[in-house]
Parts: C-alpha cells; structure tokens; sequence
C-alpha cells in the first residue's frame, strides 16, 4: 500500500514525498482512514510505529478542506506527556503541513517563557500542540479558547496518566465541545486507561497494532553484569570509548544522577551533556540541537527523554540505571534503531537489580543475551541470579559473550564457550 491510496491531499501527498517515506506502517494504514473518516480511535501502538503521522496527517486533512474563519480559535488540539514529544509532534505538523501555507501552529510546553507562547497564541493559531499542565495554565490566564476545537488528540495516553496528568486532562476535555472527534493513542487500552478513554469518547473504532519484533530485531540488547557503582563506571567508558560509538544516550534514574555522570564522562575526555526534567526549556533545546547537528556525542538523561527524541546518529542507548517500569524499557532503547537503522541497547545491572531485569524480559518476552568485557568481568555473586527465557520460561543463564580487547567478542557456544574452529570469525560488541 502507498500514501495516495489513505485519502490525503496532494499537498500532503507532496510533503510526505519530500521526507523520504513511500509505505505507510501498519497503524498509519489502519488509523489514518478511519481518522478521515470522522469517527473516534482508540489505538494501540508501540514507540517507532509511526504513530505520529498516523493521527498528525488526518488532523491536517480536516484542516486542508476548509480554512477557518478571521478570529476563530484553535480548530485541532494535540496533548502530549513531555516537551521533548510535543516538540517533536509540533516539528510533524510543520513537516507535513508545509503545503498549507496559510496554517499556524502553537507549541505550549513547560519551562519556556509563557509570553513568547502568548504572543503564539496572539496570532490564532490552528493546531496547538501542548503538554497537559501548560496548557491548564494558559487556559487558567484566560489566554486562549477550545470551544472551537473540532479534533482532540492525546498521543500516548497512558504516560500521561503515570505523570499525574488525570485532573488537567478532564479539565481540558470540558473546554472543548462535546461534537469533537477524539483520538487516543497509548501503548494499552487497558485500566485506567480504558476508563478514561470511556468518558472521552463516543462509540470510538478500536485499533490495536501488535508489536513488530522486527523492529526490535534491528536493536541488539546486551546485558551486562556488574558487582557495583565503581564497577558499573569502568564498563560504561569501556562501552563509550568503543569506536564503532557514534552518538549514545546513557539512561540514568534520577536527574541528579544524570548531571553528576555527564560531569564524569566529560571529565574522562568524553563530549556528554545532561538532559533532564529541571533544566530550562532553552537549555534543553540547545542540549538537544548539539546532539542533532553531532556536536555532542553523548547524551546523559533521565525517562524525560526516553520519548520524543529521533536523532539519527544515535547508534547505542545504555541503560547505566535500569527502569522502574518494563515498559520505560522499550520506550528507552526505541531511542536507537530508528527508521529501519541499526542499534544497540546495554543494559548495566548490578546485584540488586535481578528483579527488574527479569520484569524486561517478561514484558519483552526475549531474553537479554549476556557479555562480559575482558577485563572487568564481574563476580559471580551478580552473575547468579535466575532469569526467565523467552516467552516467559525459566532458563539458566546462558554462556556469556566474550569481550576481547580491541573490541572483539566470541559468541557463546554449545561447548561452553570453547571454540574449536579456529577460523571462525568474532563478533564484534560495537557494531
């Protein structure tokens, strides 16, 4: 199937062209028609679905028809949980809406100054992209109206209630009329957010997209093992000076965490910036475009960045902090492998963290395949915990990958590690 055959206009045939993308994914296929078609979505789709353009391209269909009238209000309203993804959603609408030279768009997110976003809002615009609690805020200082709004989106819906974000959503969907069309999109439909759904919608067309594990296929996830913090700094710079690095985002648990290894890493040579929830919107737009235009090579950050971030030259994620959540896992390492493209995603766990690595491999149903680097090998107290296999089976730890210096890794055999063909060639761990 191609793009001309879901009901576009040529001008957004035109801007779809100029990205490069000729095959709608599998939701765009399913969510786009039925988007244009009027009705409310309820659509399940994992990170790197390209679920963006699913719901972005029949918002600007409905905007292409009809120019609104002088002074009208905002007419397509999109929620996002983060900055970072409503940056991102903000960049979709003027990518694919640049045929529609008339078309104005607002982005309204925390920590930038709220009267460079007045003066946005000043110049009427169509489609607002927002966080939930900004646009509270706004609407609180009486400087915008939704009772215009013909579509209502929320992109990953589910986030959005881990965040607390409940009682700002409600409050925003009383804002807007109730004859809107309202699309959902959220990993799960289940819980809570089932409910919500159930009082936001009317009679909505459900769309639920199984995970492609081909697109996790092209991400190589490593586990590593290591008997502490001390330890767990000496893989992260062996992992990072690897020359087949090119750009890395390291996942850490908290911001503080975050600030104090980019501060390590720079001191051990390395360009790294810390990205996290208390910097200021400018900073982080500056953090973000050095790692965009390459000038930083890596990139310490907290979950705040674990959706929303799409930069090419991201070829590895480490996981220096494992996640809370299973989920929060995939959405990290999502970060590589991108477009098709080739990643690798580390995992560093220490002692303590059997448990969460046994909740990923639950959740992901893989097992993460283990290595060692030659030299920093760990004890074999934190090698020994049991681990569940694929498709949630116990299994015994598997034989660990070999890391040679220079970078050159054997894989594990059925002889226990020894190899008997002198010929055959090494992996490699950074590739």
């Amino acid at each position: 199937m191609t793009f001309d055959r879901l009901g576009l206009s040529e001008e957004l045939l035109k801007a779809i062209q100029a990205t490069g993308y000729t095959t709608p994914t599998a939701v765009q296929q399913q969510a786009i028609p039925a988007a244009i078609a009027g009705g409310d979505l309820l659509v399940s789709s994992q990170t790197g679905s390209g679920k963006t353009a699913a719901f972005t391209l029949p918002c600007l269909q409905r905007l292409s028809g009809r120019r609104p009238p002088q002074g009208s209000g905002p007419r397509v309203l999109m929620l996002a949980p983060t900055r970072e993804l409503a940056l991102q959603v903000a960049q979709a609408v003027h990518t694919y809406g640049r045929g529609l030279r008339w078309l104005n768009t607002a982005c309204l997110v925390g920590g930038a100054p709220f009267s460079a976003q007045a003066k946005q809002l000043a110049r009427h615009p169509d489609v607002i992209v927002a966080t939930p609690g900004r646009l509270v805020d706004h609407l609180a200082r009486r400087k915008l109206k939704l009772s215009d709004i013909e579509i209502l989106v929320l992109d990953e819906a589910d986030r959005m209630l881990d965040m607390g974000f409940q009682e700002d959503i409600e409050a925003i969907v009383r804002a807007t009329p109730a004859s809107r069309q309202t699309l959902l999109f959220s990993a799960t439909l289940d819980g809570v957010v089932g409910k919500l759904a159930a009082g936001l919608t009317r009679n909505p067309q459900r769309i639920e997209i199984a995970g492609d594990d081909r697109a996790h296929g092209q991400i190589e996830q490593r586990l590593l093992f290591a008997d502490g913090l001390s330890h767990k700094n000496r893989l992260l710079a062996a992992v990072l000076g690897c020359h087949t690095v090119n750009q890395a985002v390291v996942f850490t648990a908290t911001k503080r965490g975050a600030e104090e290894l980019a501060l390590q890493l720079q001191e051990k040579g390395f360009s790294a910036a810390a990205l996290h929830g208390d910097m200021n919107q400018g900073a982080r737009n500056r953090t973000l475009q050095q790692l965009r235009t390459g000038r930083l090579a890596i990139l310490v950050a907290t979950d705040v960045a674990a959706r929303g971030i799409d930069v090419a030259g991201i070829s590895h994620v480490v996981n220096f902090d494992l996640p809370r959540q299973a989920e929060d896992y995939v959405h990290r390492i999502g970060r590589t492998g991108r477009a098709g493209r080739t990643g690798v995603a580390i995992t560093l766990s220490g002692p303590r963290e059997a448990g969460l690595i046994r909740a990923i491999e639950r959740y992901t149903g893989d097992r993460l395949a283990v290595h060692t680097i030659a030299g920093l090998e760990p004890s074999p107290r934190a090698t020994n915990p049991p681990r569940f296999g694929g498709r949630g089976r116990m299994s015994a730890q598997p034989p660990a990958d070999r890391w040679a210096p220079g970078g050159v890794s054997v894989a594990p055999r059925g002889d226990g590690g020894r190899r008997s063909d002198s010929n055959q060639a090494p992996r490699r761990f950074c590739r």
